[in-house]
């Protein structure tokens, strides 16, 4: 029964799983449906989640059959983009009156393999230099780093760090930072070696000193404690320094939740094991889904998260476009 009860859940929630449809194409300039929801749907005026204090969401749409399964998010003023997991971009406008503008699709220039299915464009996690505009792109099956130009006008470089060789064919660069000092942090879906069996909670990461798409690539390797029953799905710089780590769990009862955690920068160091502690979980009675983007920006002095959901293609899930302020006095969850 627990089986079945796996297989369906699979089937329900995850279609991507069931097998390797070709990817779809986008078609230039999609219309966006943005219709606006409430954090907490039965009660529309609730706006705190631990020290989360929730600005306004959408649940977005489109009749384009390329739209949906967007991985990751970077946000830059009001110019929004997100990356699906079939290598597609989406990219748009969003004002104060909540209504995207200027909507444009497109699709990665070059990545591994030929692109014809989502084996070969298995885009998971981005990171952007804010100054440059350069973008790096984790991709899952290749256990690769790509750089692209601004724009994402062309591919400069490529790699398969060797110290990713061994992250499972589906769960490998889901997670990835680019730091203030630039340096950039990669969290792996898959749990650690050996802990299969032990404590599912451990995920391989590393810390790479600069761009982990050039030669020489220094750095070290460490593990990231998820929350029990959670992996890491996207991975962002607070303005202290600390990153904050969005994590993902499902079941068959409440299907996909999620939870947002800090680890301390200072303890990210060659071979440890670092912990999270849980500011926010996003569960019934709150909006949950299948939260896999996470952006950071700055509004005057205060710090505004923005988290996005893949639907997976599925028509029981949603494309959600989420914005908090972090309120730093607040408590977390306890």
């Amino acid at each position: 029964m627990r089986i079945f009860l796996s297989i369906l859940l699979l089937i329900l929630l995850v279609p991507g799983y069931s097998g390797e449809a070709p990817l779809r194409r986008p078609s230039g300039t999609p219309s966006l449906r943005a219709t606006p929801v409430a954090l907490f749907p039965l009660a529309p005026h609730e706006r705190q989640l631990g020290p989360l204090t929730y600005l306004g969401g959408l649940r977005l749409a489109s009749g384009d059959p390329a739209f949906g399964g967007f991985s990751a998010l970077a946000v830059k003023g009001d110019r929004f983009t997100l990356l699906s997991d079939g290598g597609n971009i989406l990219r748009f406008r969003l004002g104060t009156d909540w209504q995207p503008r200027d909507a444009r699709f497109e699709s990665l220039p070059e990545g591994p393999g030929t692109g014809w299915s989502k084996e070969d464009r298995d885009s998971e996690s981005m990171a952007v230099d804010p100054v440059t505009g350069r973008i790096w792109i984790g991709f899952e099956r290749a256990n690769a780093i790509w750089r692209y130009a601004p724009g994402f006008a062309r591919a400069e470089r490529r790699a398969e760090p060797r110290a990713m060789a061994d992250w499972s064919l589906n769960r490998g660069p889901e997670a990835m930072a680019r730091l203030a000092d630039g340096s950039f942090l990669v969290f792996a879906e898959d749990v650690a070696e050996n802990e299969d069996e032990g404590d599912a909670s451990l995920h391989p990461a590393l810390w790479f000193q600069s761009d982990p798409a050039e030669v020489p690539r220094r750095g070290f390797a460490f593990r990231f404690r998820a929350p029990p029953g959670h992996r890491p799905t996207a991975a962002a710089e607070a303005p202290s320094g600390d990153i904050l780590v969005l994590t993902r769990a499902v079941s068959i009862a409440r299907g996909f939740t999620a939870k947002l955690v800090v680890v301390p920068r200072a303890a990210i160091r060659s071979g440890a094991t670092v912990t999270g502690r849980t500011l926010a979980t996003f569960a019934p009675p709150a909006l949950h889904d299948n939260f896999e983007a996470l952006a950071v920006t700055r509004e005057g002095g205060a710090t505004i998260l923005w988290i996005a959901s893949d639907d997976n293609e599925s028509l029981f899930q949603q494309t959600l476009l989420l914005k908090f302020r972090l309120d730093a006095n607040a408590a977390p969850e306890r």
